[in-house]
């Protein structure tokens, strides 16, 4: 049996997106040459690989992001929405934050840059499909130097609130109304008023007062507001 395949030692199928018919050709000669993986389809676009994907149901999806109609970070959200056992590993000759975090986000299990190996390449593809998350030299640096510099002290800041909750209530103690949360974060009002129920509830205070205490105490609100306002609930 194969270590790169499943329980019944099949080849892992694999759909590449990208919109370059030469980087495409370089692809299809890789995966031919190896016999444990098994190309399904080549998409030249985001929208045609969401469509392919959900026809041919790939193992690993390789994944370019700059194509001209669906970008490969939303392609990607929707294939994992759709088929959230299909594994995306982005392929891209881009590094830089945004695209980084926004193909984590969508779901991508992996992020090579082009130019990556032929072997780095292969590992890479076995590795998603067997459940790890893999990243390339340069990526793997980047995240260790972005998540290196965040405050050690902030993810031990209220651990019984959701990111969300946390969010609303570094707005509340810098004296921001729920009109004004509502507006800043896109949320209907509804939500927001949920939101700020919850965290009450979960810090066990009584009202909005109480929760500007706690979490100014905490180290939250920093970029307050000065000055007395009335506050809503």
């Amino acid at each position: 049996m194969s270590a790169a395949g499943d329980e019944r030692g099949e080849a892992t199928r694999v759909l590449i997106v990208d919109d370059h018919d030469d980087f495409r050709s370089g692809l299809r000669a890789l995966l031919a040459s190896v016999t444990d993986l098994d190309l399904v389809g080549e998409a030249r676009s985001g929208e045609q690989a969401i469509g392919m994907a959900a026809e041919l149901q790939p193992d690993v999806v390789v994944m370019d992001l700059n194509m001209a109609d669906v970008d490969g970070i939303s392609a990607t959200r929707q294939i994992i929405a759709t088929s959230p056992h299909i594994s995306v590993l982005v392929l891209t000759m881009y590094e830089d934050d945004d695209q980084v975090f926004g193909a984590l986000k969508a779901g991508a299990r992996g992020y090579l840059l082009k130019g990556a190996d032929r072997a780095e390449l292969v590992r890479a593809i076995r590795a998603v499909t067997s459940g790890e998350a893999i990243f390339g030299p340069a990526i793997a640096r980047r995240l260790a130097a972005f998540f290196s510099s965040r405050p050690s002290i902030a993810p031990a800041i209220f651990p019984e609130l959701t990111e969300r909750e946390r969010e609303i209530l570094d707005l509340v103690a810098r004296g921001l109304s729920n009109a004004e949360i509502t507006q800043r974060l896109v949320l209907s009002p509804k939500t927001v008023r949920n939101h700020i129920s919850n965290i009450f509830s979960k810090l066990q205070v009584a009202d909005r007062a109480q929760a500007i205490v706690r979490a100014r105490e905490a180290g939250l609100g920093g970029e307050g507001r000065t000055g007395n306002r009335p506050v809503d609930s």
